[in-house]
C-alpha cells in the first residue's frame, strides 16, 4: 500500500537537495495511501460530516511546513511519520465532532465504516478460514470480504487498528510496535489475539465458511 521504500529515500534526498518539484513529487505519492488509512479509522458517523480527502489535505500541509525539521532529524521512517500526524488529525477531528458538537452528529444517520477490498483481504480471509483452501468463485470472494468487513469492525478498536496496520498497510511487526511505542514482542503478542479475536467473530463455533472455501 505505502509508496516503495526506495522511491520515497530517492525523493527525499532530493527535497532535502532542495530540487524542484521533488517536495510537491514526495507527498503526491502519499496522498492516496493516507486517505485509506484515514478513511478506515474515519467514525462513520463523523465520515458523513468531514470527508477524508480533507483531513488528507491538513495532513499534507502540516507535512509540507514540517519537512525541513524532519529531514534534519528523521527519528522514523517517512510513511510513520506521516501516519502519525494523521493519527493525530483523526483524534482532533472526532473530538470536534463527537464531544463539541455530540448531540447534532449522533442523531444523524451513521454511514458505514470503509472496508479494503483488495488481494490483502483475500489473503486475510484465506488465513483465518482455511490455510489450505482458497476463493473458488468470484461471488465466493466477495462475500468472504462482506464478512471480513463485518468481522473488523465489530473489533475493540485495539485489535482492529492493529490488524489493518499488519493487513491493509502491509506494516511489519518492527514498524507497527513503533508506530505504537511498544516492544515487538508486545506487538506480536497484540496482533495474535487480535486474529484470534477476528477469527471468532468471522466463524463462529459451529458455522462454517462459505461453500467452496
Amino acid at each position: 500500500m505505502w509508496p516503495n521504500r526506495e522511491d520515497t529515500d530517492r525523493l527525499l534526498d532530493a527535497a532535502r537537495a532542495g530540487a524542484p518539484g521533488a517536495v510537491d513529487e514526495l507527498l503526491g505519492e502519499f496522498r492516496e495511501p493516507l486517505r485509506q488509512v484515514i478513511g478506515l479509522r474515519l467514525d462513520p458517523a463523523v465520515a458523513r460530516r468531514v470527508d477524508a480527502s480533507d483531513i488528507v489535505q491538513d495532513v499534507l500541509v502540516e507535512a509540507n511546513l514540517r519537512l525541513t525539521e524532519y529531514l534534519k532529524k528523521p527519528d522514523m521512517p517517512f510513511h510513520l511519520w506521516l501516519r502519525h500526524l494523521a493519527q493525530d488529525r483523526i483524534i482532533d477531528t472526532h473530538r470536534r465532532h463527537r464531544l463539541a458538537q455530540r448531540r447534532s452528529v449522533d442523531r444523524e444517520q451513521a454511514v458505514a465504516r470503509p472496508a479494503w477490498a483488495d488481494d490483502s483481504s483475500a489473503s486475510l480471509v484465506a488465513q483465518l478460514v482455511a490455510n489450505d483452501r482458497t476463493p473458488a468463485s468470484e461471488a465466493i470472494r466477495l462475500e468472504l470480504q462482506r464478512r471480513l468487513a463485518t468481522a473488523v469492525a465489530k473489533l475493540s478498536d485495539d485489535d482492529r487498528e492493529i490488524v489493518l496496520m499488519r493487513h491493509h498497510e502491509g506494516l511489519s511487526n518492527q514498524e507497527v510496535a513503533r508506530a505504537l511505542d511498544l516492544t515487538e514482542a508486545a506487538a506480536s503478542m497484540r496482533y495474535l489475539r487480535a486474529l484470534r479475536r477476528l477469527r471468532t467473530v468471522l466463524v463462529p463455533d459451529g458455522q462454517e465458511p462459505p461453500d467452496g472455501v
